[in-house]
């Protein structure tokens, strides 16, 4: 093997010249000068080509190298090709030309009706085609999960189960038995007005079953999980751990974001499930205090009250807010800037993101139900 960093020019055509790197080119070797390499390209070449077929080794000094000389042949007008160095070569020196800083050109900005309405237009077009390479790049991550070719943890999937599923027992059992309670105690002063206690049973089972225990334990892990995957994934922008993965050849989406929302995709139907029975608990606690109503008569009726559509209808609302609670951590975290207050906004965005998602998605979904009859 070669200790030495050489080189050999050779030239194809005409105004191109190849450069063929040699030997190993690693911090402890000698790079020729540039000065040397340039005394043998003359005033008509337009085109560099580099070529690494006979590098043994090589480490930062050839990105190094790379990198001066792309600036070199800039000052000179002559174009480089790169297409034929190490593939992880081609991502530092990618990085290296992201991170260098650029020169900042005040502008005026303009300013009025017209010009907010344009910006902001700017904005969301810009946001939507993100979300769309976002969505893009997280299907074809799963294809590669099936075909076994992605770096996808087991081991961190089963962690984010435990995260997103046991470990949010407790807030959900609290949020869900007071949300019964509530149900249950508007429906005994309203339903009391006409002797109807009775049917406070049915209007707690129907109300969660449809409506809030698949609502209240997205809301709920909105803002418990899916903040907390933006502030993962953001402070790994931060300190840039997002980037090596790339330059190691590892997918981002794979290894961090779907693991994290196929986790919460599958714990969101349990959860619903269970909210929907400590709910129901609930009510029957006000049923059984408030109204005198004894328990074996409350949950017969609550059993009379729903159906397996009602229940079917439930779960399927709290798999597509799981789908849009993972989405909206993980697509803000991704995207987050490289500084702390970043981390906080993206947090934010993402909780806001997640709400403001489960709601509209819930108008449509409940609109689609009772347009095809299901549930109803």
């Amino acid at each position: 093997m070669s200790h030495s960093s050489t080189y050999s020019i050779v030239s194809p055509e005409p105004g191109t010249k190849e450069i063929h790197l040699l030997g190993c080119w690693k911090i402890d070797c000698p790079t020729p000068p540039f000065s040397e390499i340039f005394q043998e390209v003359d005033s008509t070449c337009k085109k560099i080509s580099i070529r690494t077929d006979a590098l043994t080794n090589w480490d930062s000094l050839l990105i190094v190298f790379l990198t001066q000389l792309v600036e070199l042949c800039g000052q000179h007008g002559i174009e480089t090709d790169l297409s034929q160095i190490p593939d992880g070569a081609g991502q530092l020196l990618h990085l290296a030309d992201t991170g260098r800083e650029k020169d900042i050109v005040p502008a005026t900005q303009p300013s009025g009706l017209r010009a907010g309405i344009g910006q902001a237009a700017m904005r969301l077009f810009a946001s939507g085609r993100d979300m769309a390479t976002f969505t893009g790049d997280i299907i074809i991550e799963l294809i590669r999960i099936m075909r076994g070719k992605s770096y996808f943890r087991t081991r961190d999937f089963f962690y984010f189960i435990q995260n997103c599923g046991a470990q949010a027992l407790p807030i959900v059992s609290l949020i869900s038995i007071l949300v019964g309670v509530i149900l249950g105690f508007v429906g005994a002063i309203q339903l009391g007005m006409f002797g109807a206690q009775i049917y406070v049973a049915d209007l707690v089972a129907v109300a969660m079953v449809l409506e809030m225990g698949a609502m209240m334990s997205g809301v709920i892990m909105a803002g418990r999980t899916g903040a907390a995957y933006a502030a993962q994934l953001g402070t790994m922008q931060v300190s840039e751990e997002i980037d090596a993965l790339q330059t190691m050849g590892i997918s981002p989406v794979g290894f961090l974001v779907l693991p994290r929302m196929l986790a919460l995709i599958l714990m969101m139907p349990l959860l619903c499930v269970y909210a929907d029975l400590l709910g129901i608990i609930g009510g029957t606690f006000i049923g059984v205090t408030m109204l005198d109503i004894s328990p074996i008569e409350y949950l017969r009726q609550t059993r009379q009250a729903i159906t397996l559509d009602q229940c079917s209808q439930g779960v399927i609302k709290s798999v597509v807010y799981g789908v849009l609670v993972g989405f909206s951590g993980c697509y803000q975290g991704m995207r987050c800037g490289r500084s702390a207050s970043a981390v906080g906004e993206s947090t934010t965005k993402a909780v806001v993101m997640g709400i403001v998602l489960i709601v509209v998605s819930d108008a449509i979904m409940t609109m689609l139900f009772n347009f095809f009859k299901i549930g109803v």
